[in-house]
């Protein structure tokens, strides 16, 4: 059966994603962990020496103005589970509001970002990506800064890098994630309901709080 939007949002809807093995390999399969990765909405990890970066830092947030171009800079290393189908498929959601992009730009240049899918209140983090030192790290922390305003529940990485454990990831049981997500798909949040923060503006925000 080949895949549509429809079925990829029935997939994340009951706690499942897509991967394909390489870049060329046509061949998707669905993945289920037994151990899930997740970002807490207040629980992200800023350092002193990242919150110095940001608070110097000239780069600009966007959202959503280069959905393609960040999905193409996640893909563009030497192993990629992301194939010519999948980036297929999620421009057809983003397409249909429900895929999005978070980015750092520096100038006109892309430098950093991190794209997903939302349903409910549930952010579904795909793919991350960085050209310049701490912009993905930047895009990770503004990115979470913006789905907690704008009321997001959860924010699902798939798989606890060391990196993501690093800015405060971590990982729950299969078990636990189905309530987190059952909860977060009764409720409602938009992606685009609010601007994206400054950079400065994230940090301000993370020091109070912190």
């Amino acid at each position: 059966m080949d895949l549509t939007p429809e079925i990829l949002l029935h997939g994340y809807s009951i706690g499942i994603f897509p991967m394909a093995e390489h870049r060329d390999d046509p061949e998707i399969f669905w993945v289920d962990p037994r151990r899930r990765g997740v970002m807490p909405l207040d629980g992200f990890h800023m350092s002193r020496s990242l919150a110095r970066a940001m608070r110097r830092s000239t780069w600009r947030v966007a959202i959503n103005a280069d959905f393609d171009g960040t999905v193409e800079a996640c893909a563009d290393r030497a192993e990629t589970w992301i194939n010519a189908e999948i980036r297929s498929l999620y421009n057809a959601l983003h397409n249909l509001g429900h895929a999005h992009s978070f980015e750092i730009h520096e100038g006109r240049e892309l430098v950093g970002g991190v794209y997903g899918v939302t349903l409910g209140t549930a952010f579904f983090g795909e793919s991350m990506f960085s050209r310049r030192t701490n912009a993905s790290k930047m895009a990770l922390g503004a990115c979470v800064d913006h789905l907690r305003r704008c009321g997001f529940t959860l924010f699902d990485t798939q798989f606890l890098t060391d990196h993501l454990a690093s800015l405060g990831g971590i990982e729950v049981s299969r078990a636990a994630y189905h309530k987190m997500l059952e909860r977060a798909l009764n409720g409602k949040a938009s992606f685009t309901t609010l601007p994206p923060a400054t950079l400065q503006e994230v940090v301000q925000r993370s020091t109070q709080t912190s």
